[in-house]
């Protein structure tokens, strides 16, 4: 099943999701009538909420929620195109390296309590730092009560020469931390792995149409990946309007294609790659409404006062084995692999030139 099929069953209309991000470019045809009115939190950039400084958050929105109504429809498809987004614009940490980091928590907690007070059922972050806060933590569990999911990208510095750090807020407590696998369905290098990865989805070879609105640009890692996922929990919860964010969430992870030597979760992909086919096939039953489903409070430790410093996610969940795989096992009856669940075919290239971009992406018309 394609995403087209899935459309069938849920667009992820009557949903939110709030793009935390670089701005949304609102005037792209693809996002025309999808974007609503936010908050900006970059007065030393130019424009607004909806302008968009560097094209990130415009990109993680055409993932989302992109109609593919440009050049008769030809667009760029987001996996939810019925969604609405609710941009939220942070400052750009090109102007001031050590001021962004320092603002980063600040601007983020803002950023996520406008968008639970103003409708955001689900928060996207395609954004990671090293330092976390209590005010970030306490912004979280805001959410959280208030009945939002937050996804956020896990970071893309899990190659050997870049450490592997730890990074915020996908190491909150109560936030999804999301990485990336590739087309081979295994972790992407990039990809960071470690107890803050609760799930995973694609984030290799993703196209749109460019910030211009006419070239088609692509890109990777796991901002890509935490779209994908918000968009899954757009789907699956409008199809199902009165389930609670817990009940959301547990129906991912129960569905999610976990790893092949048959543990529970690892620390590449967590509990599993996200299959919102599965989920909106055979959700199963949804379980507590009241209860959060992921471990992230059974040890966690209160936050530390200090700026530098924040409490991370429970770090007794299994270590990370180095020979382990990765793959997601193909338990549909179709034995379809996630990228087809999702939608997505291969990119074939030929003398440097796109062939063919089908499925979530739709390449435009020169």
């Amino acid at each position: 099943m394609k995403a087209e099929q899935m459309w069938q069953t849920s667009t992820g209309r009557g949903i939110t999701v709030a793009v935390i991000d670089s701005g949304v470019n609102a005037g792209l045809h693809d996002l025309k009538g999808q974007v609503l009115p936010g908050m900006d939190e970059a007065p030393d950039s130019p424009g607004d909420e909806h302008t968009d400084y560097d094209g990130h958050g415009t990109g993680m929105a055409l993932l989302i929620a992109g109609t593919g109504k440009a050049t008769g429809g030809a667009g760029t498809f987001g996996l939810a195109p019925g969604v609405k987004i609710l941009p939220v614009r942070t400052p750009d940490r090109g102007l001031d390296g050590a001021r962004y980091t320092k603002e980063f928590s600040e601007t983020v907690s803002r950023g996520i309590r406008f968008a639970v007070d103003h409708g955001a059922q689900v928060i996207n972050i395609s954004m990671a730092v090293s330092e976390g806060s209590e005010q970030l933590t306490d912004a979280v569990k805001y959410a959280l009560d208030k009945g939002s999911l937050i996804f956020a990208g896990v970071g893309n510095s899990g190659s050997e020469d870049k450490g592997n750090p730890v990074e915020y807020p996908a190491a909150t407590p109560g936030v999804v931390g999301v990485g990336a696998v590739g087309k081979d369905l295994r972790k992407t290098t990039e990809s960071e792995y470690g107890p803050q990865v609760d799930i995973a989805a694609p984030g290799e070879e993703m196209y749109s149409v460019c910030p211009n609105g006419t070239d088609l640009c692509r890109s990777h890692g796991t901002s890509d990946a935490t779209a994908l996922a918000s968009a899954s929990a757009a789907l699956i919860w409008s199809k199902h309007p009165t389930w609670m964010n817990n009940q959301v969430l547990r129906v991912m992870l129960n569905t999610a294609g976990g790893p092949t030597d048959g543990a529970k979760r690892n620390d590449s992909i967590g509990y599993g790659i996200v299959r919102p086919r599965i989920a909106l096939q055979n959700p199963g039953n949804p379980g507590p409404a009241d209860k959060y489903p992921l471990p992230d409070f059974a040890t966690a430790t209160p936050a530390s006062s200090s700026a530098s410093t924040s409490e991370s996610k429970d770090t007794s969940a299994p270590a990370k084995d180095d020979n382990s795989a990765t793959e997601v096992s193909s338990k549909d009856s179709g034995g379809s692999v996630l990228w087809t669940a999702l939608g997505i075919t291969a990119v074939v290239l030929l003398g440097g030139a796109i062939a063919a971009v089908v499925g979530i992406r739709r390449r435009s018309a020169a």
